[in-house]
């Protein structure tokens, strides 16, 4: 098989590379996991079976993530809501409506996301090895926190994933490039210094040492438990029993996605083309090949903003009818421009506030701070609020508890402040926003006492994490340690798939060394 084009899909001045194979009726988007590289799947044999037997029936999308693989070099990983806009440009790019997801290992937690925010462009969701959250927190496996004190059902487990833990935190931060922690995601293949030499070059070629080490820390912060409950679409959670990322997680996301299926699979390989693939593959084609259309979303995931004037009431007192009036107009003159700036949907007014919403919570929380920005140069501050969750769509208005949230959330927040609850903040780790710890509350009518935190610090103008412009090698453009040998072997991949393949097969066959006879 000839290597796919690989095509550039612009969002802002990010350029993602994808590749689109087969012509099936379904789209299917491949999520990759923690690294990438289009080219390189095309070499490894078991790879490209795999991703053949998808684009059999599919019109399966592929793509690396901004930072790795063939897409442009950025300055640090991206936010699961850069990378949603990512996935966005790659189907506008295709001219693809809707798609279905597989999202795998550590790219499951946006395309969790993604489905929750986006169900009308989404028919169906899969997850592979992959979970909602990686280290415990007190909300979620804190039984299983390092160092314990453990119970008997999980001391055995807790244990061994802590140490599987820290030795691929170390291969990592101080291996990256040599294909250490094959043995962890890989095991099928632990002790084949031919598949470990190409699990090395895979990883120079991917990314940089640097990319590697705020991709892993950026995984292990990442927590989209919260948004769970408002996955609408039809799920399918595949985990193999012995997996590096324990089958527990895996078993989580079924207990809190409305009515995902769960299927367990022997193995222990993490990646989905090692071991029993074809398990695999039978299971997601059935799966997508099934699935029923549901009808049009009347709930979808959003983060709401609501704003409100700081003592008003005075105000109006003090300024008079027609100055109150005329200073009301500029304020919602200047919201509606910052609205527009941060891609806001204006709901309504309330009062001498609005409601509007977003498909992310970091364009909220810079646009609440623009709003107040700019305010602050006609003498009135604001208070702002904010949360994500399941908003009830109601013709043109929207309701249901996450609204009742951040309408309570806003009546906490002092003048000046824009307060957010701690969903909101799970949701923009690795943002560069900032927060200030404002306690536990109890919101009237809400069950519960809630995290809240106020916005200390964020940009305004602009994203956060940019395309970094060099002169990079156009074979791995990511890659900072590649070789001679890594080019040569890149440049194969590139224009004789088929003979990279084969001379894959050929080095996998040789005898290891223990096999050698004397």
């Amino acid at each position: 098989m000839i290597a796919p084009k690989t095509s550039y899909a612009q969002n802002g001045d990010v350029s993602i590379a994808y590749q689109v194979v087969g012509d099936g009726p379904l789209d299917l988007v491949f999520i990759p996991g923690f690294v990438s590289h289009l080219d390189l799947y095309w070499a490894a044999p078991e790879t490209a079976a795999f991703l053949r037997r998808l684009a059999s029936y599919s019109r399966l999308i592929l793509f690396d993530k901004r930072g790795t693989g063939l897409s442009d070099p950025v300055s640090g990983a991206a936010t699961l809501e850069e990378r949603m806009e990512d996935v966005h440009a790659v189907l506008d790019a295709c001219g693809s409506q809707q798609a279905a997801l597989f999202g795998l290992s550590e790219g499951g937690p946006m395309s969790l996301l993604f489905a929750a925010t986006y169900p009308e462009r989404t028919t169906a969701l899969v997850t592979f090895g992959s979970f909602a959250r990686l280290l415990p927190a007190p909300h979620y496996f804190w039984e299983r926190r390092e160092g314990g004190p453990y119970t008997e059902d999980v001391r055995d487990e807790a244990e061994r994933g802590w140490q599987q833990n820290k030795a691929f935190t170390d291969a990592i931060e101080n291996h990256w490039g040599e294909g250490k922690a094959l043995a962890l995601y890989m095991p099928s293949l632990a002790g084949d210094p031919n598949a470990q030499r190409m699990a090395g070059m895979f990883e120079r070629a991917s990314a940089s040492p640097a990319m590697a080490r705020a991709l892993y820390q950026f995984s292990t912060e990442a927590d989209v438990t919260q948004i769970l409950p408002a996955i609408g679409v039809p799920t399918l959670v595949i985990h193999r029993t012995d997996d590096f990322v324990p089958v527990a997680y895996g078993r989580y996301l079924v207990d809190h996605v409305p009515g995902a299926r769960f299927v367990e699979l022997a193995g222990n390989d993490h990646l989905p083309w090692l071991g029993d693939s074809d398990a695999v593959l039978d299971e997601v084609e059935q799966f997508l090949t099934g699935a029923r259309h549901g009808t049009e979303p009347d709930r979808v995931l959003a983060t709401v903003l609501f704003t409100d004037i700081a003592g008003s009431t005075e105000r109006a007192a003090e300024l008079g009818d027609d100055r109150w009036r005329a200073l009301l107009e500029s304020h919602n003159e200047l919201v509606r421009r910052q609205l527009a700036a941060f891609s806001g949907h204006e709901v309504k007014m309330l009062g001498d506030g609005f409601l509007a919403t977003f498909d992310g919570p970091g364009h909220a929380i810079r646009c609440a701070c623009a709003i107040r920005e700019d305010l602050g140069s006609l003498g009135v501050d604001i208070s702002a609020g904010v949360h994500t969750g399941e908003c009830e769509m109601i013709g043109a208005d929207i309701g249901g508890m996450a609204v009742h949230i951040g309408a309570r959330v806003v009546a906490r927040a002092a003048p000046g402040e824009v307060l957010v609850s701690g969903a909101v903040r799970d949701l923009v780790i690795g943002s560069g926003i900032e927060f200030a710890d404002r306690g536990t509350h109890e919101l009237k009518g809400v069950p519960g006492e809630w995290q809240l935190l106020a916005v200390a610090g964020a940009r305004t103008a602009g994203e956060p994490v940019v395309a970094v412009k060099t002169a990079g090698d156009p074979l791995a453009p990511n890659a900072t340690l590649i070789t001679k040998g890594d080019r040569a072997a890149l440049r194969l991949a590139r224009r004789a798939p088929g003979l990279a393949r084969l001379l894959s097969r050929a080095l996998s066959r040789r005898p290891r060394p223990q096999e050698t006879q004397t």
